[in-house]
């Protein structure tokens, strides 16, 4: 390991956060949790947890002190009302980089999907996304990670605060719809990718699709270079399985972010403007 200081998970009780805690710490990493709900599971050895409130920032500088690497996967993790995604997901952001600013710490931030959900989904390899692509938010939640990215890239030019911004698919332990033969990303490729965003020496600000390596794929070009990273799993294997559930509803299975997008939609003229108008 390139790096002995401790790693400050956030987000520790949930589904990610929990599979991270047990890769990372049998990997040999030192790590200190937190998350405001208690972490269900038993500690490894020589990992720390305290339930901490994001929104609250001296709790988030007490933990962040003397890490090398602050791994965000904490806050709202699915589409809720504004107000609710507010107080974690945007004030618990700058309480996190301001924390990686004061100790020196890279921040790695767990982005989505839902921060481009309204691009229509590509047909074939004609269409697919780079990591430049505009943003389109498919709800508050994807809003919140536009901001987060947009937070990591001001932090990176005006304080040096690097960061990896892993804009994550759908992380299950296995897909399970066809959407996902395009955005699945397994438990293995995605801590393979995590310790690469600790182990590389410079990444600046950097933006990941955080897919395996799914034929299907949505999404093109992005950063991964920088951290040495390819994917080494496949959605294909479930096609079979898979690949003929669909729902009825023509807005989810139009756009990259699903059933996200058709949340509260309340279009009556039909699709998003590109259909009449290139407001691209």
């Amino acid at each position: 390991m390139s790096d002995t200081k401790p790693i400050l998970l956030t987000g520790a009780s949930g589904n990610l956060g929990r599979m991270l805690t047990r890769e990372l710490s049998a990997a040999g990493y030192t790590l200190r949790l937190t998350d405001i709900m208690p972490f269900p599971d038993e500690l490894p050895k020589g990992t720390t947890f305290v339930k901490a409130d994001l929104t609250e920032s001296l709790a988030v500088v007490r933990q962040a002190e003397g890490c090398g690497t602050i791994l965000h996967f904490g806050g709202v993790s699915v589409e809720k009302p504004f107000e609710e995604v507010a107080g974690p997901n945007l004030h618990g952001l700058y309480h996190i980089y301001e924390a990686a600013r004061m100790f020196g710490a890279r921040v790695v931030f767990a982005s989505s999907n839902h921060s481009i959900g309204f691009h229509e989904r590509p047909q074939g390899n004609q269409g697919k996304l780079d990591a430049d692509c505009a943003f389109r938010p498919d709800g508050y939640y994807g809003l919140s990670k536009v901001y987060g990215e947009l937070m990591g890239r001001m932090y990176w030019d005006k304080h040096g605060v690097e960061n990896v911004n892993i804009r994550i698919g759908s992380c299950f332990p296995k897909p399970i719809n066809k959407r996902m033969l395009a955005t699945w990303l397994s438990y293995a490729d995605l801590a393979r990718l995590i310790t690469r965003t600790i182990e590389a020496e410079k990444v600046g600000h950097c933006v990941v699709w955080g897919a395996s390596k799914n034929p299907d794929s949505f999404w093109a070009a992005d950063h991964r270079d920088r951290l040495g990273w390819e994917p080494q799993d496949t959605a294909e294997d479930y096609r079979t399985e898979v690949g003929h559930i669909v729902s009825d509803d023509p807005v989810e299975e139009r756009y990259q972010g699903g059933g996200y997008c058709s949340i509260e939609y309340s279009r009556k003229d039909g699709f998003s403007p590109r259909d009449q108008f290139d407001l691209e």
